[in-house]
């Protein structure tokens, strides 16, 4: 397919916050890309040429975004990666595949004997984390409270979907309405994807995907 047929960006919005960079493309598709990834993926040639997976790079952001032309994306990463030029196939390919190219990323620093921990001090002196959690609809009058600020173990809650998981067994017989796949997140009032990381301090909202509750799980 040649550039002018290929899908191009509607539009790059970059969320520090969540470490998530979405691109909708002019095919309708739109991806959510944690800032990891963009990373590890680099299509720098220091990257892309190396025998060893990227590592340590769990907690990394982009600090800015520089477009190339009409044909690519410049970014710059906060550990100080700034040599990736990101065209839009290439991004469009990793948002396709993302989900494949994730696995098989995960399973290279296995098979290296690799982290994606950077080992850094400040992450890894943290316990636990404090978040704010607001419900909406139906889940107040169910649950029985439209808010809480709760303190959870930081090693166990790390993203959306191990929030969601520690949520549904603290609420015992009514987790069931906070599965996964009936909610959707906002972290500090933005949207979120299952794999967005959380911080101390953040504002959650947890919002029906529909107005009516789902039905309990058969026992």
């Amino acid at each position: 397919m040649s550039n002018t047929e290929h899908p191009q960006p509607t539009q790059i919005q970059l969320h520090k916050k969540s470490r998530l960079l979405g691109v909708d493309f002019s095919d309708g598709s739109s991806f959510r890309f944690p800032c990891e990834y963009l990373r590890v993926f680099s299509p720098a040639a220091e990257v892309a040429g190396s025998d060893h997976p990227e590592s340590g790079k769990k907690n990394v952001n982009i600090e800015a975004l520089e477009p190339k032309g009409s044909y690519a994306l410049h970014i710059i990463f906060d550990d100080g990666h700034d040599t990736g030029i990101y065209s839009w196939e290439r991004l469009y390919d990793l948002g396709v595949n993302q989900e494949k190219y994730w696995q098989e990323y995960l399973d290279s620093l296995e098979q290296h004997g690799l982290s994606r921990d950077s080992g850094d001090a400040e992450t890894a002196g943290k316990e636990t984390i404090n978040l704010h959690i607001m419900y909406f609809n139906y889940l107040v009058n169910k649950l029985g409270t439209q808010e809480e600020t709760i303190t959870l173990p930081a090693q166990r809650v790390e993203t959306v979907q191990d929030l969601l998981k520690m949520l549904g067994m603290r609420k015992l017989e009514r987790g069931y309405l906070l599965a996964e796949d009936t909610v959707r997140v906002t972290v500090n009032r933005q949207f979120a994807e299952l794999f967005t990381r959380l911080e101390d301090g953040d504002e959650i909202g947890i919002v029906p995907n529909s107005p009516n509750p789902p039905p309990p799980p058969e026992k």
